[in-house]
């Protein structure tokens, strides 16, 4: 256990001083962990301590460069060390230059998380009410040992920089992914000094006011898929009309939800599940984030139509892969109570989701839960644009249904050393791309925006849409003049 400090160590300790080889089995062999013990309340120094989780996934040089990336997750809610394994794969590149260091923030992972998991996997989940869904919240609530309005971003940014001075290094590269943005940019503004370059993708800014613009960026990402389908001649062949087609699902379901038999995706469960039109927006939301899981999304539509809900049914689990959820609700409630709520009325919501086909479905529960949540404070200077002159990449996926590109453009005007990418044919987070990351390593490398090799964003395409049972028409590659020789396709991201 490591104990609570001033965070200044002697400059000759190394790494393996401070942190001990990781021995569980959700992190690499050839990394290393340990914690930091922080106060809770950092402005009165007393009372309840946390131990936030590290990892270290060390360079693969022996003359690696003396500035580490920091990975920052998405949520808000995602363990960062508990992504270990993950992060390895995805910055391969980038490990071979630098160390890449996981911080679990103040409520998630292993630092003190403020988890609301659902120990029922049965199928009797897809048909819980949201009062129901609210009533167990209010119990996780009950049984926090926290102070859940100190669980802010402002607050986690200084425990980051305490881990930056107790691990040593002088100067620091920061990747955010989704919410992770908002936490790199107020780090950015906090600390920026000890900053040397920035990786912004999927941008969420501390303005962003969450979920208020949510339905109307996830229609957009819905009509480009509609659209593209509409321009691809073997999609739209088998799928016309998906623009009156859908929303017409929706009224259906609305005015007479179906009762179905179906097999629960994991368990294989037999059994009714009752398909609401607020759970197939929900469904298709998440959906729209991987490219590669939309490109389903026509086929699913026309089956649904028919009464046959299975194919959603297992989109609606895709992104854990049958295992432990990797997301603390308590932390991410006390972010969006605190940061984005106070700053919305139903007025606003009202106006916002007008023409949105989710507007009355998605991320309700968050705003109904924020009405009994304990609201943390943050200062009106948090909501001004972050300014800065640290050299930053910032990334958009083209087709990102909850960080659109509108937001990363916003973001990039008010940072004077920046160079704003959108991703073609991406989804959340354009660093899940073969080119994304060789763009990411060679501008760490680099230290600038400047001369960047962007050429292989040319290539990077939506994957195309399944239009026979066994995937794309056999007949065209499923459209090959939109899928990228390399493979460069979106995998999924943050959230």
């Amino acid at each position: 256990m490591l104990v609570l400090c001033g965070c200044k160590q002697p400059a000759q300790l190394s790494i393996t001083d401070r942190l001990k080889p990781c021995t569980g089995d959700d992190t690499p062999v050839d990394a290393v962990c340990g914690t930091l013990r922080v106060f809770e309340n950092r402005a009165t120094k007393q009372g309840r301590q946390i131990d936030l989780n590290i990892v270290v996934l060390p360079a693969l040089r022996a003359d690696a460069a003396p500035d580490p990336l920091f990975f920052l997750a998405g949520g808000p809610g995602q363990g960062a060390a508990t992504m270990a394994k993950m992060v390895r794969e995805m910055f391969r590149q980038v490990l071979t230059d630098r160390d890449i260091v996981l911080v679990d923030q103040r409520g998630t992972g292993q630092s003190n998380p403020l988890d609301c998991e659902d120990e029922d996997d049965s199928l009797a989940t897809f048909n819980r009410s949201e009062a129901e869904s609210l009533a167990m919240l209010k119990q996780c609530l009950a049984g926090y040992d926290a102070d859940l309005r100190l669980y802010t971003t402002p607050i986690a940014m200084d425990d980051l920089d305490d881990v930056r001075a107790f691990l040593g290094y002088e100067k620091i590269n920061l990747y955010g992914g989704s919410y992770g943005t908002r936490a790199g940019l107020v780090y950015l503004r906090q600390h920026g000094d000890r900053v040397r370059s920035a990786v912004l993708d999927g941008v969420a800014p501390t303005n962003m006011r969450l979920p208020l613009f949510f339905p109307r960026d996830v229609q957009r990402a819905l009509d480009l898929l509609i659209d593209d389908c509409a321009a691809t001649a073997a999609c739209n062949a088998k799928y016309p009309n998906l623009t009156s087609r859908l929303p017409a699902l929706m009224a259906r379901l609305e005015k007479s939800p179906a009762t179905v038999a179906v097999v629960h995706p994991r368990t294989g469960e037999r059994g009714n599940i009752t398909m609401s039109a607020r759970t197939l927006a929900n469904i298709l939301a998440s959906t729209l984030y991987i490219p590669i899981a939309s490109s389903l999304i026509p086929a699913l539509v026309e089956r649904a139509e028919q009464n046959d809900f299975q194919g959603l049914l297992a989109l609606a689990s895709i992104g854990d892969n049958g295992g432990p959820s990797n997301m603390s609700v308590g932390m991410q409630l006390s972010v969006i109570c605190a940061e984005d709520a106070p700053r919305f009325t139903q007025a606003d919501v009202a106006r916002e989701s007008a023409g949105s086909l989710f507007g009355p479905y998605v991320m309700r529960l968050q705003q109904d839960a924020c009405a009994f949540w304990p609201r943390g404070e943050v200062a009106d200077s948090f909501y001004d644009p972050v300014t800065s002159s640290v050299p930053t990449l910032v990334m958009s996926g083209e087709i990102d249904p909850v960080t659109p590109p509108v937001w990363g453009e916003a973001t990039a005007t008010h940072l004077s050393a920046s160079k704003h990418l959108v991703m073609p044919g991406t989804g959340h987070t354009a660093g899940g791309t073969g080119c994304g990351v060789r763009i990411i390593r060679a501008f760490l490398t680099k230290g600038s925006v400047e001369g960047l090799d962007t050429s292989c964003m040319a290539n990077v395409k939506r994957p195309p849409f399944f239009v026979t049972p066994a995937g794309p028409d056999p007949a065209i590659g499923g459209n090959l003049s939109r899928q990228s020789p390399t493979g460069d396709t979106q995998k999924g991201g943050g959230g």
